[in-house]
């Protein structure tokens, strides 16, 4: 299907039913084709240009249940409620929850590089100098203290302006408890050493502390740059309330790629877990906690991250999302159980 354009060219949608409720809800029946936006990987993402700007609109997948990574308003409700926090955001445009839901949010400039993983995605034209990942790194640091500053109470009220309700906390436990089935459905081959992880782990989990807003994800991948200024921080799908050390341990992992040998790339010159701690503690304004509970965190991280790489080759190895480069993980999902026990003091 095609529609004019106030030009006249012939313009196809990549979803016509799509396009056409965009279009209506934003006011621009003159706009560009809605396209594919490659690397969104939660719902379905595209890209809707007119010709004063953009936007960015995240549906689900017609026929899927709008849960998980197909929640769409979720990531919506987060974008809203926090605007105007000191938080680097796209804008949200307009939201539809008739099925299957949707979202329009701006299409910010900027580039989202993962230093250690040498990312060259939509957003990049390929890697970035050491020494701008590095500056990059620490501006996120704040970023990241930026988002754990904001009040709950005002985020609850915002939320609830948005006809939806905060999620419940997740404590340290559960974080832990929800990672490590993650991790037991890995084969045991691609995991050695997890089951004493896992138990050290679940022998030694903190006390929990005041719950913040996380975002789930938080790294320089997700993160939009113009040079060394953030411009917004993006991929909401899995934020929620918890301990706020979930988020800056999960950081800390992307600070060392000789956790990712043969996926990634070490970076001379990157910030250090401690360095990055304390960038992040003075834009917050807290001690963030004990020396043991932070060690304990950041050895949960690089679980989590083995726990993910090993469900992610799983499903390619059994078809369910074909990928090649999956086959490059076994070591460094033995690299991160590894040093997460170093971290605990296990031997090897």
């Amino acid at each position: 299907m095609t529609r004019s354009t106030s030009t006249t060219e012939a313009v196809q949608d990549a979803d016509p039913e799509l396009a056409a409720r965009v279009r209506t809800a934003l006011a621009v029946p003159d706009a560009g084709p809605l396209t594919v936006l490659e690397g969104g990987r939660s719902g379905l993402t595209y890209a809707l240009r007119s010709a004063a700007d953009g936007v960015v609109v995240k549906a689900v997948p017609p026929g899927r249940r709008a849960v998980g990574r197909n929640d769409v308003l979720h990531q919506a409700t987060a974008l809203a409620a926090l605007a105007g926090r000191g938080v680097p955001l796209p804008g949200v445009r307009a939201r539809d929850e008739a099925e299957p839901a949707w979202f329009a949010m701006d299409l910010v400039a900027g580039e989202a590089v993962e230093p250690v993983l040498d990312v060259a995605g939509p957003n990049t034209a390929g890697p970035i100098t050491a020494e701008l990942a590095r500056t990059r790194m620490l501006a996120a640091a704040r970023v990241l203290g930026a988002l754990h500053a904001v009040s709950l109470d005002d985020l609850a009220r915002a939320v609830s302006g948005t006809g939806a309700e905060l999620p419940a906390v997740a404590a340290p436990a559960e974080e832990l408890e929800r990672w490590s089935r993650t991790m037991q459905a890995v084969p045991d081959d691609l995991r050695p050493g997890s089951a004493e992880l896992l138990a050290r782990l679940a022998a030694e989990v903190p006390a929990a502390v005041a719950p913040t807003v996380v975002h789930g994800d938080f790294r320089l991948g997700n993160l939009l740059f113009v040079g060394e200024a953030p411009s917004a921080l993006v991929d909401w799908e899995i934020w929620g309330l918890g301990d706020p050390r979930v988020d800056l341990a999960w950081f800390g992992v992307f600070t060392d790629g000789a956790l990712f040998p043969g996926s990634g790339r070490v970076v001379p010159g990157l910030p250090t877990e401690d360095e990055l701690g304390a960038e992040y503690r003075a834009a917050r304004g807290t001690d963030g906690g004990t020396r043991q509970d932070e060690v304990w965190f950041r050895a949960f991280g690089r679980m989590k991250m083995a726990a993910i790489m090993g469900h992610n080759l799983v499903r390619h190895r059994t078809g369910k999302h074909h990928d090649p480069v999956q086959e490059t993980l076994p070591p460094a999902i033995a690299a991160m159980i590894r040093d997460a026990r170093r971290l605990l003091g296990e031997g090897q």
